[in-house]
């Protein structure tokens, strides 16, 4: 590894069907070609080690659901609030380690539910002139729509709103309902980047949730920034 080049640690697995494993590896390879070395790892005890954390540019865990300990977290929060970027899509970062509310209030959200599972929805850019979505428009994605729960205090790029055609007769206030999709927040001096975008691997080939993403992570890492 350069000492001049930036570093990443992507934190993989849990949950099979999210594809953790080639989604990580697309955004690794990504990553270098952006001038990042890239640290992949299966095990969440990476989390335990504060150098290795500390020396990091960028954190990006991909790990859906999971368990971590106390001190797993702590030392994730520190090094984040001590200004390492994290990152992170989809259930990889938005529902992982359903037990830590710390890890959940530095996310700045938490998935409840994807109604209808798979199906044809649309997403609205938010904030046109910020760099991480600049260039596209509204954008139609086949996937799962995350409906989450979510902190008031995120910087909300685009969002994506329910229709109501997968709505049970028992959830009825989710029809209409506006849901952020990507954002971006602070926790401590570090940057945090979400996107609910990207079930699995093959959604990141339609260009915006690729892109958005990629942005995102090179901002959190503040990258050229």
């Amino acid at each position: 590894m350069s000492e001049n080049r930036r570093k990443a640690l992507m934190v993989s697995g849990g949950w099979a069907g999210h594809q953790p494993t080639e989604i990580t590896a697309r955004f690794a390879a990504l990553l270098e070609a952006n001038g990042f070395d890239t640290t992949v790892t299966e095990s969440l005890d990476a989390y335990l080690d504060k150098d290795l954390l500390a020396r990091q540019h960028l954190i990006v865990n991909n790990y859906t659901m999971g368990e971590i300990g106390k001190q797993h977290e702590e030392n994730l929060l520190a090094a984040i609030a001590g200004g390492v970027g994290f990152g992170g899509w989809h259930g990889g970062a938005g529902d992982a380690f359903r037990a830590n509310p710390g890890y959940q209030f530095m996310v700045g959200g938490q998935w409840v539910a994807h109604p209808g599972n798979v199906i044809d929805y649309k997403i609205q850019i938010t904030e046109p002139g910020d760099p991480i979505v600049a260039g596209f428009g509204e954008f139609a994605v086949k996937s799962e729509q995350y409906y989450m729960h979510v902190d008031p205090s995120n910087e909300v790029l685009a969002t994506t709103t329910f229709d109501g055609a997968f709505v049970s007769e028992n959830v009825p206030w989710v029809k209409g309902a506006v849901m952020p999709v990507v954002w971006k927040r602070r926790w401590g001096q570090g940057r945090v980047f979400y996107s609910a975008l990207g079930h699995v691997n093959p959604d990141f080939e339609v260009e915006p949730v690729r892109e958005i993403t990629l942005r995102g992570l090179l901002w959190a890492a503040r990258h050229n920034a």
